[in-house]
This record gives C-alpha cells, structure tokens and sequence, in this order.
C-alpha cells in the first residue's frame, strides 16, 4: 500500500509538558484520516510537525515519501493547511487573497489569476470575488480559507478543526468540499472537535490522548472494539411505554434506558437473535412501533469509553 504520510515514534515537548508521546500514523494516499482527541491531545502539535512548521524532539516521518526534517522544502511544496482560523485578510478582496497565495507559492502572476478563478468558481465565491473578506460569511471565509490553502494544488491537506465554529449548513458545505477533492486524490488529514464529521468523512480515526494514539482504525472498528449492541425501541404511542420497558427487561434481564419525552426506551444486548423475540413479545402485546432495531455504540459513546472524557469534543 502507498502511504502519502507515515510517521513513527514523534514525540514533541515543551518544557515539562510532553505534547506527543511516540505517536505513529500511517495514511493511505487519496484517503481521510481524522483524529480525534480532547484538547490539549497533541492533534494540532502532529499537525504543525508534519507540515514542517515545527521539528519533532524524537522520531520520523514522510509525507509524500519525503522526509520532513531532511527535506523540508519537498514537503512544503506537497501540502496544504487550513487552521483552526482563517489565514486570509479582512481587508483585501477574496480574489486579491488567493492570488497573493498564488505568488507566494511562486506563481506567476498570470497563473495566479487563473487558479484564482478557477477556486473562486468552484467553492461558489465568484460573485463575491471582488468584495473585502470582512464582508463574508463565517461559511464564505472557511471556503475561501480552503480555497487558499489549494492554490498550489497540494497532494496532502491538513485541516485543523476546519468546521469550528460553522453553521451547520456551511459545516456540510465544507464536508462536500472535502469529499471532492478526496475523489480527486488528495489525501487529508482531518483534526476536529466534531465526532459527527469524523464519522461522516473519515476512512479511518485515530484516537488521540495525553499525546498518545490510543485507539486507530474505521468508525465501525472502533464501535465494535467497545463491545456490545444496543436495542432502541419506540413505541408508536406513549401509552406502550410501561409495556415495552417490562418486555426488554424479561428479555434482556436489563432495566433499560428511557426517555419519555423522544419515547425511545433503550437496552444493551449481547446477543443480536434477541431482536426477533422482541418482535414477536410485541406483536403478541398489540404494541405498535415507529422504531426498532439494533445499533452499534456510537462515536460519542466510543470516545468516552476510550479516553473517558468528552472535553473539548462535541458530537
């Protein structure tokens, strides 16, 4: 397998404070990794060393098969980054913005303009194109914080914690953003606080915590490895609930959770062929239902199990 980023034992301090604890990564080209972690886990430290801008105490990696303490300049002309906060400037126009990128990355300025355009047309920004940044959107500006960070059309993208802080609209609008240009071949690296957009983008999560990788593999190998399915049942009338709520605890020897106002009571199951004895306990009760079925632990319930903190992580 190709890997565009592969990084073995990095461990970075500051003073007493270790950030990264011997973390090691492996990203498959054209594929998003996501991580996940509280904050203060190392995400970003991982981030700033693998795109050169700072030097790890111990370890290696490379990206793009490049080494980044030996080859620096190879690095930088493979990524891109967007940061927590946008990197352009309120005062100039969305178009002077990504032109002024385009130089910097050594472009011509006839190159400049032309990649300019073609990011503004495709994040949907050309009709705002000639207007100063401080008149955008906080969607307008993520997108076109993206739109800079691909001037030089990088082969690995870093994206620190892109979405924080978004609507939920121009959340999704970044997500379809992220999928293109994951069709397209670019490989991503993806921090966030969104449990939610790790499990709607990410091929594969890794799991940060107290600067060490303690869990790695696909939103549903992570599920799995908390063990456990649970049962969710929601009677179609209220009235059911007290009969639901006896029937999972004959069944299951389990007292289950429940939730009047959504009327979904839930159970954990060990054993999935439980699920058609409840159909069949139900039918017999005359209950009728808008919701049955079993589902694996969800992320939020992963994380928690894993790092046994929810701070600085929303779902």
């Amino acid at each position: 397998m190709s890997y565009a980023i592969e990084a073995e034992g990095l461990v970075k301090r500051f003073g007493e404070t270790t950030a990264l604890d011997g973390v090691d990564l492996a990203v498959p080209a054209g594929a998003i990794l996501g991580v996940l972690g509280p904050n203060g886990a190392g995400k970003t430290t991982a981030v700033r060393i693998l795109a050169t801008l700072q030097r790890p105490d111990a370890g290696t990696a490379r990206v793009g098969g490049f080494d980044i303490l030996r080859e620096p300049v190879a690095v930088r002309r493979l990524v891109g980054l967007t940061g927590q906060y946008a990197s352009v400037d309120d005062d100039m126009t969305g178009r002077a913005n990504l032109v002024l990128f385009g130089r910097l990355h050594d472009m011509s300025k006839v190159d400049a303009r032309s990649r300019a355009q073609e990011l503004l047309d495709r994040f949907e920004l050309s009709d705002a194109a000639n207007r100063p940044v401080k008149t955008y959107s906080g969607g307008m500006r993520r997108r076109l914080d993206l739109a800079a960070s691909l001037m030089s059309r990088p082969r690995v993208l870093y994206l620190d914690e892109p979405t924080t802080g978004l609507d939920p609209h121009s959340r999704n609008e970044v997500w379809d953003i992220v999928r293109r240009l994951t069709d397209e071949g670019v490989t991503v690296l993806l921090t966030t606080q969104y449990l939610e957009e790790a499990d709607q983008l990410a091929d594969r999560i890794t799991v940060f915590d107290h600067g060490r990788v303690v869990a790695d593999g696909t939103s549903n190998e992570l599920k799995r490895k908390i063990g456990g399915q649970t049962l969710q049942v929601r009677p179609s009338r209220w009235q059911d609930m007290d009969v639901v709520a006896q029937i999972l605890r004959e069944l299951t020897g389990r007292q289950p959770n429940r939730d009047d106002d959504s009327r979904v009571l839930n159970t954990p199951v060990d054993d999935s062929g439980v699920l058609s004895t409840v159909v069949d306990r139900l039918d017999r009760a005359g209950v009728e239902v808008d919701e049955l079925g079993l589902r694996l632990p969800s992320l939020d319930e992963v994380f928690l199990a894993i790092t046994g903190s929810k701070e600085g992580v929303e779902a």
